[in-house]
């Protein structure tokens, strides 16, 4: 096990997996659980104004749709596609029933990220809109330490976790696929990245609106397509989840087998990287949405973490369980020998699954798909490391700077090892989520004042 292995999976110990399930639950409790029971009331919220997507209120900063796919497009990004491949090959089926309720419970933490980045944001020097978790640590809490320390963490996950592992992601599945060479898509990817940063969070918004809903409706639509192929072994596979969550079976001999531990930190690790409830980082977007009421941004933080998860991730992972290209056996002979091959897992894993419909198209449909979540994923995750950047400094003129090392990094990224940049990314997660989380339960009576008001007027 190499130190960023044990760095990673120190922070992702118990306690900090142990926090993010409690918060979540502590909320889901407080409220009734209102991602169940006024499932209606958010979904008439989001969906039932999609159609209006493009409405303003003031005039300033982002529509509703356009902060809901700026965030969305940086959590359906490559932890849709190769995370949760990733999760399943290191801590078994089982890995995706916890990314299940992960998201389940982390609707509700993300409800109330939202509800407080636009409760305590500012307008900048030029009267739009901005905030997120370091804004309601320093005006919430009064405490510029904890708001500093968040920062930090979210300037590292951009590089370390966003930028990364989507660069990586990019060009592994290209290689795999096309025979490109990884420096050259790093390099290309680059180019387009910084042609839309440039813009600004406008440019990003308006970017991400055109993308994101594409995105998703083409891959949800190829996997549709691939389990009803397998609609046969979708028992089966369902219940390997449920097996491998409570009761994982060993598959090889002396007893070794997947541990309901791994499945548990693999599931709750790689689930809040694909929708970032209690990570705070999303709400950075939310922040930047024209809205007056709080609570109304909060239920797009809820329809977020049900599209990034619960549809979207679901998806993969029972494509990659139901076409038989998954193989315990296999998978923790690799682990246990320390010879995990790149095409073992990640973004080859899920492709492989797709190709058993779709032929040699297969890789090429999920390329596409991970080239268009991973770009827009790197445009969400630049903004986010801008704004930490830009509250650590006290000012704006560092961006250009901050860029260029974005870009920089996601071209070093694209050679880099899987494994490693894997790693990274967690460990900047944790140390991003620790604050945030702290400071959502203490700010928690706020956000749900705010949100009962809120009900009580739509009655």
């Amino acid at each position: 096990m190499t130190g960023l292995e044990r760095l990673a999976d120190l922070i992702w110990g118990p306690w900090l997996l142990g926090l993010f399930l409690i918060t979540g639950l502590y909320l889901s409790v407080r409220t009734g659980f209102f991602q169940v029971f006024r499932c209606r009331l958010w979904l008439k919220t989001t969906l039932g104004a999609l159609g209006g997507g493009s409405r303003r209120e003031t005039g300033q900063g982002l529509t509703r749709l356009q902060a809901m796919s700026t965030a969305l497009a940086a959590t359906i990004g490559t932890g849709s596609i190769a995370g949760v491949a990733t999760a399943i090959f290191y801590g078994g089926p089982g890995a995706v029933f916890w990314m299940w309720v992960s998201a389940f419970l982390g609707m509700m933490t993300g409800c109330v990220e939202k509800i407080l980045a636009v409760r305590y944001r500012e307008k900048d020097e030029k009267g739009r809109w901005r905030g997120g978790p370091m804004c309601y640590m320093e005006q919430g809490l009064g405490n510029r330490t904890l708001a500093t320390l968040f920062s930090l963490c979210c300037v590292g996950a951009s590089l370390g976790g966003g930028n990364m592992v989507q660069a990586n992601s990019i060009s592994a599945a290209l290689e795999a696929s096309f025979g490109w060479d990884p420096l050259a898509v790093g390099v290309g990817v680059a180019l387009l990245t910084g042609a839309v940063i440039v813009g600004g969070i406008g440019r990003i918004g308006k970017v991400s609106e055109t993308l994101v809903p594409c995105m998703a409706l083409l891959f949800v639509g190829g996997g549709v397509v691939v389990l009803f192929c397998h609609a046969g072994e979708l028992p089966v596979a369902l219940r390997q989840i449920v097996e491998g969550a409570f009761a994982p079976k060993a598959v090889l001999g002396g007893g070794a087998g997947y541990s309901m531990a791994a499945a548990l930190r693999y599931g709750v690790a790689r689930g809040v990287f694909t929708n970032e409830a209690g990570m705070g980082s999303s709400s950075i977007a939310h922040a930047a949405a024209d809205t007056k009421e709080p609570a109304e941004q909060g239920m797009w933080g809820i329809f977020e973490v049900f599209v990034a998860t619960i549809v979207v991730c679901s998806i993969t992972a029972l494509v990659i369980l139901t076409t038989g290209v998954y193989d315990p056996e296999t998978a923790l002979a690799a682990i246990r020998s320390g010879q995990v091959e790149p095409h073992m897992l990640g973004a080859p894993l899920s492709a492989a699954g797709f190709s058993t419909v779709f032929g040699p198209f297969g890789g090429i449909f999920v390329s596409v798909c991970l080239l268009m979540f991973a770009f827009t994923s790197l445009l969400g995750c630049c903004y986010y490391g801008e704004r930490g950047l830009e509250y650590l400094s006290g000012t704006s003129r560092w961006k250009w700077i901050y860029r260029l090392i974005f870009l920089w990094a996601l071209v070093w990224a694209s050679v880099a090892d899987v494994s490693a940049v894997w790693q990274l990314a967690d460990i900047f997660n944790g140390l991003m989520a620790l604050p945030n989380l702290c400071a959502l339960l203490l700010l928690s009576p706020q956000a749900l004042a705010l949100l009962g008001q809120w009900q009580r007027s739509r009655t």
